[in-house]
């Protein structure tokens, strides 16, 4: 893999589950232009798909005049996603424990503990107005 220089891209699609996709191509794309491996180019792309997800269907609550925005910054030890809604925001803390007896059986409510497990680092900030903007990085070294 050859180093990637330090590079930072934007796209902001419309809060439609239609346009995941075009989040997926855009992070896939920019990816494999810098030469990320392909494992990790399926796991930013999981995670991606199920953070821009999340921010259409429960921080816009589908409401298509609201946008997502997703950024992503690549730089030599690293790959850093922000994806960022126009919602009233929530508290990550509240968030059911998928792995609690009551919740195994559920067929939603994994999204976040997917994105926990397969990122190095996932945080929550909420905006002045209420809105939710998650990060989550990725070391590109074993270091």
């Amino acid at each position: 893999m050859t180093p990637p220089s330090q590079d930072t891209a934007r796209l902001v699609i419309p809060s439609d589950p239609k346009r995941i996709a075009e989040a997926d191509e855009f992070l896939e794309d920019l990816l494999r232009r810098h030469g990320i491996p392909e494992s990790l180019v399926m796991d930013l792309a999981i995670v991606t798909s199920e953070l821009v997800n999340n921010a259409i269907v429960h921080g816009n609550r589908g409401d298509a005049a609201k946008t997502v925005s997703l950024s992503v910054k690549i730089n030599r030890d690293k790959v850093v996603i922000r994806v960022s809604d126009e919602g009233e925001g929530f508290d990550p803390a509240a968030i059911p424990d998928p792995l609690a007896n009551e919740n195994l059986l559920r067929e939603v409510g994994r999204g976040v503990f997917i994105v926990r497990s397969l990122m190095d680092d996932v945080r929550f900030e909420r905006g002045p107005a209420g809105q939710t903007t998650v990060e989550v990085s990725k070391r590109l070294t074993s270091d």
